[in-house]
């Protein structure tokens, strides 16, 4: 069976839309790091590859890469699909009862009027082309919605595609995958590793961020594409038990205690 090393990258989107480039504005994190791995939590990840071999002591090609791409300082990925418009609603819900309110003690006023106005918030649109994000309510980072186009919540990084030396090279098969995880839209970016050919190896991350910006008085998101680099150190070492710190196999069992 294949190891599968998971790959976390981090992307500090507002610093890389201001700047037009992820250089110094991704961090990068595996689960191999016990193993090896170098450069975990910074833009130079080096991610072990061990080996794996088969029973004839072969080199056999049998790891797996999977990436996770998420936006830093942004309301997490693994909240419910139907996070943001529950979000939404639930203000607009809140704001309505403190009209009925105010109507009720006695009239409401322009200023309470303007006072709730805020608190509703501007809805993002998606690109006149057809392209880009679904219609939704601005979201500051605590899930409440925002009328400020400076302080909103980013939308999850889109990894578009992976190349460079590791993949001309054949070291690895970087593809797109449909999942039933709704997570990350219903797919993701995985690889198989060539192991038998060690050495460091680079590779190239394509990935669309998007950037909110005001056109005809109305707010629409705008794909921004950019590129970040990371390498992989294929090892002879053969992959082993983390908990045991031997080759695969059957994990030791306490003993089980015996009742008279």
């Amino acid at each position: 069976m294949a190891q599968q090393h998971g790959i976390i990258v981090l992307f500090d989107v507002e610093n890389a839309l201001r700047t037009r480039s992820l250089e110094g504005n991704t961090y990068w994190f595996d689960n191999m790091k016990l193993f090896g791995s170098e450069g975990v939590g910074t833009e130079r990840l080096e991610t072990i590859v061990p080996g794996t071999h088969y029973l004839d002591g072969s080199q056999a090609t049998e790891q797996v890469l999977n990436w996770l791409p998420a936006a830093l300082g942004s309301i997490p990925p693994t909240v419910p699909r139907n996070y943001l418009a529950e979000q939404g609603r639930a203000d607009d819900r809140r704001t309505l009862d403190e009209l009925a309110g105010l109507d009720a003690a006695g009239g409401v006023n322009e200023t309470d009027v303007r006072r709730l106005q805020g608190r509703v918030g501007k809805r993002a649109r998606k690109q006149a082309s057809g392209r880009g994000l679904t219609d939704s309510k601005l979201l500051d980072v605590t899930g409440r919605t925002t009328t400020s186009s400076d302080a909103y919540n980013y939308p999850a990084p889109v990894i578009t595609d992976i190349t460079g030396p590791a993949v001309t090279e054949k070291i690895m098969y970087p593809a797109q995958y449909g999942s039933p995880d709704m997570i990350y839209d219903g797919w993701y970016w995985a690889a198989t590793v060539d192991t038998s050919r060690p050495g460091v190896y680079r590779y190239t991350m394509h990935v669309q961020l998007h950037e909110l910006v005001e056109r005809n008085d109305e707010l629409v998101w705008e794909s921004v594409d950019l590129t970040c680099e990371s390498s992989l150190k294929i090892i002879n070492d053969p992959k082993r038990n983390g908990f045991t710190g031997a080759g695969l196999g059957v994990l030791p069992m306490p003993p089980v205690p015996v009742t008279g």
